[in-house]
């Protein structure tokens, strides 16, 4: 089917590694867009354990859509909790997959769609506890990226952004003059089209916030000269951009900001522990990888 919704409900206090299965059998029936949405009566997770959740889901998805070759599947992770409207951006499914012994009801925007039960996944592995905290928030976060080919790693970073703020999310979004130099530039998607996917992920993963989605043309960005924000999110590889920021606002006597840094993934792999530059650079998840994919699938 071209287009599929895995709606399930989970335990905040643990990793849902019962899914695997499922997220597995609904990404290995996707063509094109699979959407899975987990349901639970709160979020009040800290911060290790929101982005633990979320990249659990994305790479037991992703591993299923590159191990089938289908390298621009878009896979969309959403949180949601009950009683609350499902976002209007969310794609009208060709079925909706349901859990086998899930008692959660679906809401009324997608009781229409045809549904389909999956068999409850076993346990594996023992369940990671998630640490029950409540998040932190900020008035205003940023973050930055060049954003082609929106993949499960981007869409990490902009949630964990998007889940940071509690008014606005200011991303930065490289400007095409960066990016001529980028391998396979001419299958690099343009400005436009990048600055539009991100903004569209976004009012899905969480709609109400306000979302200031601007070009950049160096590594500080708003964050350069923006007194207002109180945050900044970055990945572990662009851990020394995130000192530049630091040292520059210190420079022009802006405020600091709170850091918070994200795991790199692959497709296989929630985290890259490694810490040599170029086996990261290699094994992680990658626009790189997914244009190069796109030349030779032309060829």
């Amino acid at each position: 089917m071209d287009s599929t919704l895995l709606y399930a409900s989970i335990h905040e206090t643990e990793i849902p590694v019962f899914l695997a299965s499922p997220i597995a059998h609904a990404a290995q029936n996707t063509h094109k867009h699979l959407t899975i949405i987990l349901v639970s009566p709160s979020f009040d997770l800290s911060w290790n354990s929101i982005q633990q959740l979320l990249t659990f889901v994305y790479v037991q998805a992703t591993k299923v859509a590159q191990d089938r070759n289908r390298i621009l599947m878009q896979i969309d992770v959403l949180l949601h909790i009950p009683n609350t409207a499902i976002p209007e951006s969310v794609s009208s499914p060709d079925v909706v997959f349901r859990v086998e012994g899930d008692s959660v009801q679906l809401p009324p925007e997608l009781s229409s769609f045809s549904q389909h039960t999956i068999p409850r996944g076993s346990h594996p592995i023992a369940p990671t506890p998630a640490e029950v905290a409540t998040l932190s928030r900020f008035p205003v976060v940023a973050l930055g990226g060049t954003f082609d080919h929106l993949h499960a790693g981007h869409k990490i970073l902009l949630s964990m952004g998007a889940w940071l703020a509690s008014e606005k999310l200011i991303v930065g979004v490289t400007d095409d003059a960066l990016l001529v130099r980028k391998a396979h530039a001419e299958v690099l998607e343009s400005l436009s089209a990048r600055i539009t996917s991100v903004r569209t992920f976004l009012n899905t993963f969480r709609p109400g916030l306000v979302y200031d989605i601007v070009p950049i043309n160096d590594v500080y960005g708003p964050t350069g000269w923006d007194p207002n924000i109180q945050a900044l999110v970055v990945s572990k590889e662009t851990a020394s951009g995130a000192a530049s920021i630091a040292s520059h606002r210190a420079e022009h006597g802006l405020p600091a900001l709170e850091t918070f840094t994200i795991d790199v993934i692959s497709a296989t792999e929630t985290n890259i522990s490694n810490d040599n530059p170029d086996y990261m650079k290699q094994a992680k998840m990658s626009s790189t990888y997914i244009r190069e994919w796109i030349v030779n699938h032309k060829q």
